[in-house]
């Protein structure tokens, strides 16, 4: 009776533990977000959309280029800090290496970023290429420093510079992007004129971003001379090896995710503005942004947590606990989105942009199954089985190349958001055959897909009010949120007490 009692009392602190570092993650991450977000109602009240299709693009290629030069790393350290008889030699290693290979990508970039920027159609703005090498290099250096707060459970220093970096840009751009001209406007002959060039334009946007960089790498530069450096080569081929998986994953990850942005200026006909519809769509990709949210903070909170536990024999309870609680969740945001959308729009995004709003639901829809992905993959990183993920991952990004490349032509924009879904819905089946091979879970299929089933129907059934006019139309949308909640609280009553139980 007391080993059941001390059981329980354990598997209830382990989950209000993740719960715990959900929340404080996840207020620092939302409330980043949120605020680092509201560049996009002001991007594109600021911005005609071919305008905001270079900003949309140019950061498509950076979510590429950061991948490649992390290679893998963060994992690594939480894999081998977490086991290693010295985590202090596997923090100074891997910091060692990723500063060497972000100088040395900063140096090659500065050098042939003319031929660079020609490549990717800029070439009239090679100073983009050596603006975005700066920001690249050292936010792929500061990876490590971050995963160590987040290892050592100090989410207050983790969030405090992240907010930093969030205010800095944002403060940033208003002063260029609105401040500076009026300045200029009012008094040609002031000061701005020697820091402020009207011809830069949406340069200014990245500009911020660099700025803010570095303000960041100076703060965290306690935490990088925090311990003595010591670079252990064969602790490092080790990280390596177990990172190249990684590496791959997150690379064919940013193929799912960002190839989209990517391609539409060169599978688009020159007479569609490929750099408008870009831009159109850019912008409400940026709508998902409160399921990116959701699924960050989490991200933050379990890799952490799970490699911290990966001995404890009680896991795949705990995994399938997790996983119900995190799709319930996902369900919700992802209905909150979709039934509200109307108003979330007029504040979100300027009214140039609304012809793409239709992407939002099967982009949310994706961005659920990608947190899926992610909380399923848990089977491969601890058995040391990484090399499925870069699997799963190719499977992915041949769908998602695939579906670009033949239907972009054909449907615009619209192919990109199709692809993104069906990339990450295969991922996920993908992934729950083979972890039940190699590491079993019990997971509630039943009563997650039919939660799955209930919001879809919620979902269908708000097209039908449509007609009615706006307050009684959004009268029934809340009652839809309000029969979701209630067929959960119905199926998970008893278990929702005990996790909520003090004691």
């Amino acid at each position: 009776m007391n080993f059941i009692f001390v059981k329980n009392t354990f598997q209830l602190s382990t989950y209000k533990r993740l719960a715990g570092d959900t929340v404080i993650y996840g207020v620092s991450s939302i409330l980043g977000r949120i605020l680092n977000w509201c560049l996009v109602p002001y991007y594109t009240r600021m911005f005609l959309p071919g305008e905001y299709g270079v900003v949309t693009n140019m950061y498509a290629y950076v979510a590429f280029l950061l991948v490649l030069l992390s290679y893998g790393m963060e994992t690594s350290y939480f894999r081998y800090a977490s086991k290693h008889k010295k985590p202090g030699e596997v923090y100074s290693t891997s910091v060692i290496a990723l500063f060497f290979t972000s100088v040395s990508f900063v140096l090659l970039a500065s050098v042939f970023r003319h031929e660079i920027a020609s490549l990717i159609h800029y070439p009239n703005h090679p100073e983009y290429i050596l603006w975005f090498a700066i920001i690249l290099g050292i936010d792929a250096f500061t990876a490590i420093p971050f995963a160590r707060l987040r290892l050592k459970n100090r989410p207050v220093k983790f969030a405090a510079i992240k907010f930093v970096f969030i205010g800095v840009n944002i403060a940033f751009n208003l002063f260029f992007i609105s401040l500076c001209p009026k300045l200029l406007q009012n008094n040609p002959d002031s000061f701005i004129k020697y820091i402020y060039l009207p011809e830069i334009g949406v340069g200014y946007v990245f500009i911020s971003n660099l700025l803010a960089s570095v303000i960041t790498l100076l703060l965290l530069l306690p935490e990088i001379f925090s311990i003595s450096f010591r670079f252990n080569k064969q602790l490092l081929k080790q990280m390596l090896s177990y990172g190249f998986p990684i590496l791959i994953v997150g690379l064919t990850g940013m193929v799912n995710q960002n190839v989209d942005k990517v391609l539409l200026p060169f599978l688009l006909p020159k007479d569609q503005d490929p750099m408008f519809q870009l831009g159109i769509y850019g912008a409400n990709y940026k709508l998902a942004v409160l399921m990116n949210m959701f699924i960050q903070a989490f991200r933050y909170a379990f890799e952490p947590f799970f490699f911290a536990r990966s001995a404890s024999k009680n896991d795949p309870k705990v995994y399938a606990t997790v996983m119900k609680y995190f799709v319930i969740f996902g369900l919700m945001i992802f209905l909150g989105m979709v039934l509200y959308i109307d108003v979330i729009k007029t504040v979100a995004i300027g009214s140039k942009y609304y012809e793409g709003i239709k992407v939002v639901p099967i982009v949310l829809m994706a961005n659920l199954f990608f947190g899926i992905y992610f909380t399923l993959s848990l089977w491969y990183k601890l058995t040391d089985k990484t090399r499925y993920g870069a699997y799963m991952a190719l499977v992915g990004a041949a769908i998602t190349l695939a579906i670009n490349f033949l239907l972009i032509p054909v449907m615009g924009y619209m192919a990109s958001a199709i692809a993104v879904f069906t990339c990450f819905l295969v991922m996920v089946i993908l992934s729950y055959f083979l972890g039940q091979k190699f590491y079993p879970v019990p997971y509630d299929l039943k009563r997650i897909g039919s939660y799955f089933l209930v919001a879809l129907v919620l979902f269908s059934l708000s097209f039908y009010t449509n007609h009615l006019n706006v307050f009684l139309k959004y009268t029934v949308h809340t009652i839809f949120i309000g029969v979701f909640l209630l067929v959960v609280f119905k199926f998970e009553k008893q278990e929702l007490k005990g996790l909520l139980k003090k004691k």
